[in-house]
């Protein structure tokens, strides 16, 4: 299965504009934003407990030796396997007993013809080179007997082979999961420096918004798009400083908007950039000097969606049906906030799937049509089922999807047993 590790492969075939609409790739758009985009200033120390979800800003290395000393890598006896010569069986006389934690001078002496009993994570004693395993000896009172000459260093783990004094364990830009915690205690470390969290502002614009949960109002309808976007941020490394909603007043929205990029580092709107009379963002946009970076995507759905930046801030926005909105808030959004967070493993999600179908699409824009995952061909490939086409306002459709697979804006069809990229949600 290929895995579209870069940007370079554009992979759907989408680098075709749409010339009368002026619409880039979705590949274009990610370059740009890849090009925009870099770790917001700012760094704090935080403990290990308080790290996860976090970006690393420095690197973390070893504070000493890992492990710190030759141990056993399991319950056994430590011997000197050279002094076993000539044919077996051996007996040896057990001298001593370590267990993990314990400092002991059990066995400090030449070890022929003698034996340490040792428990896992216990300090091999001096004179021992090897440790044979309890299940490999047979033991009467304080004698051992075995059949077999363990080669040196068997069952021992050696000071230092995990890691090295002063050396880097994690680079800067890992974003720190259970694994990298683990891997920063281990080296000694029991505080790093992480970037700081991204400020995020969500606004969500029409008249017709109202809060899920409240009565609705003649034409009204219940906002989707905040908290669905709000959920879709993670919440370690990113701080959602405002979530708010706005009317189609284009002066209320100037003053609102105003604030929010004074006060943040990224500013995401839903609704409002489109080419209607009432479509007020864009344009408010532009009086308050946001720099338009890119207006207008070759995708289905989503193609309103623009990105821009006014100083240290950006904006990203994103249109008003909700399944245009979460397609492309997982394809751009995720992709801005790696970027803004100083993430450096940013490999695209993308890759390859099978129909378990034809796949019929409108020449024009690269379409991204929510599937299912519906299990594995004989050659261990994801098989993907999928609806006849895409709608922008039914959520449904992205509730019981896994993703979404890429329907390349110059193909009519794709045979069932064909090749597609798939972007997955990847959100629980």
């Amino acid at each position: 299965m290929t895995i579209i590790e870069t940007l370079d492969n554009p992979g759907c075939g989408c680098e075709a504009f749409d010339h009368t609409r002026k619409l880039i790739s979705i590949d274009a758009a990610l370059a740009t934003i890849s090009s925009a985009v870099s770790a917001v200033e700012g760094i704090e120390v935080l403990p290990l407990a308080a790290a996860r979800g976090r970006i690393l800003a420095e690197p973390v290395v070893a504070r000493a030796l890992t492990p710190p000393f030759d141990n056993s890598a399991m319950d056994g006896y430590a011997i000197d396997s050279a002094a076993l010569q000539g044919a077996g069986p051996w007996r040896l006389k057990v001298v001593g007993r370590i267990t993990a934690g314990e400092a002991s001078s059990a066995g400090d002496q030449n070890l022929s013809g003698q034996a340490v009993q040792l428990f896992t994570g216990a300090p091999m004693p001096r004179g021992a080179d090897a440790v044979v395993m309890q299940e490999a000896v047979q033991r009467c009172g304080d004698e051992i007997t075995l059949t077999t000459v363990p080669k040196p260093g068997a069952h021992v783990r050696r000071a230092g082979e995990d890691m090295g004094l002063g050396a880097e364990v994690l680079a800067p830009g890992c974003h720190l999961g259970a694994r990298e915690i683990a891997a920063c205690a281990a080296a000694g470390q029991g505080e790093v420096s992480v970037h700081r969290r991204i400020r995020v502002a969500l606004l969500t614009t029409g008249d017709e918004l109202a809060v899920a949960g409240s009565d609705l109002e003649q034409a009204q309808i219940w906002d989707v798009n905040g908290p669905m976007i709000a959920a879709a941020i993670p919440q370690a490394a990113f701080d959602v400083v405002s979530f708010s909603a706005a009317g189609d007043d284009p002066e209320a929205l100037r003053i609102q908007l105003s604030g929010l990029l004074a006060q943040s580092d990224l500013v995401v709107t839903s609704g409002g950039i489109s080419v209607g009379e009432a479509d007020f963002v864009k344009p408010v946009m532009q009086a308050l000097g946001v720099e338009e970076l890119f207006s207008g995507v070759a995708i289905k759905p989503g193609k309103p969606v623009s990105f821009g930046r006014l100083k240290a801030c950006f904006w990203l926005g994103l249109p008003g049906n909700p399944v245009s909105a979460f397609v492309t808030w997982m394809l751009f959004g995720r992709h801005l906030l790696q970027h803004l967070s100083g993430e450096s493993r940013r490999r695209s999600m993308r890759r390859h799937v099978v129909l378990g179908e034809e796949a019929r699409h409108r020449l024009g824009r690269c379409e991204l049509r929510p599937a299912q995952l519906n299990g594995f061909d004989g050659m261990g490939r994801e098989i993907m089922r999928f609806g006849t086409s895409t709608h922008s306002a039914r959520l449904s459709t992205i509730a019981e999807a896994d993703g979404v697979i890429f329907i390349p804006g110059d193909s009519e069809t794709i045979a069932a047993g064909g090749l597609a990229e798939f972007l997955p949600f990847g959100d629980r």
